[in-house]
């Protein structure tokens, strides 16, 4: 009997820790108009993550400074692999995230999907700025 009370325990706990991580993304969902924090198939930049970075252009006070290191930018794509909005998460400075934001947005993506229908998501990239 108390085995049974236990497994009945574990099994309402799991449907409850569900219920709450499902709640938590059905909230972050609409704080971010409705763009999911990942689907089945992540959205992708066509030509890959170089088509990105044939569109930045390295700041010259970065250049002159000899500035180095990684953007953080989160990118929202909507369901036509358009970008909506392009938020930095981390910057280095000297208009290095401006320059990220610039290149991410003139880059044409292909959408997420979910069971093969194109879905909004939010996807994080990380830009490396390096001399050479």
């Amino acid at each position: 009997m108390k085995s049974h009370n236990l497994l009945f325990f574990l099994v309402e706990l799991s449907f409850l820790s569900l219920l709450l991580i499902f709640s938590g993304t059905i909230h972050a969902q609409e704080a971010d108009g409705g763009y999911l924090p990942f689907a089945e198939k992540m959205p992708e930049p066509v030509g890959g993550i170089e088509a990105i970075y044939k569109k930045v252009i390295y700041p010259e006070d970065a250049k002159r400074t000899r500035l180095e290191g990684k953007v953080y930018v989160q990118v929202f794509v909507d369901e036509s692999g358009s970008v909506s909005d392009v938020k930095v998460l981390k910057d280095i400075g000297m208009g290095c995230g401006n320059a990220v934001i610039n290149a991410v947005k003139h880059v044409k993506y292909k959408p997420g999907q979910n069971k093969g229908v194109p879905v909004k998501v939010k996807l994080a990239l990380a830009i490396n700025f390096q001399l050479k």
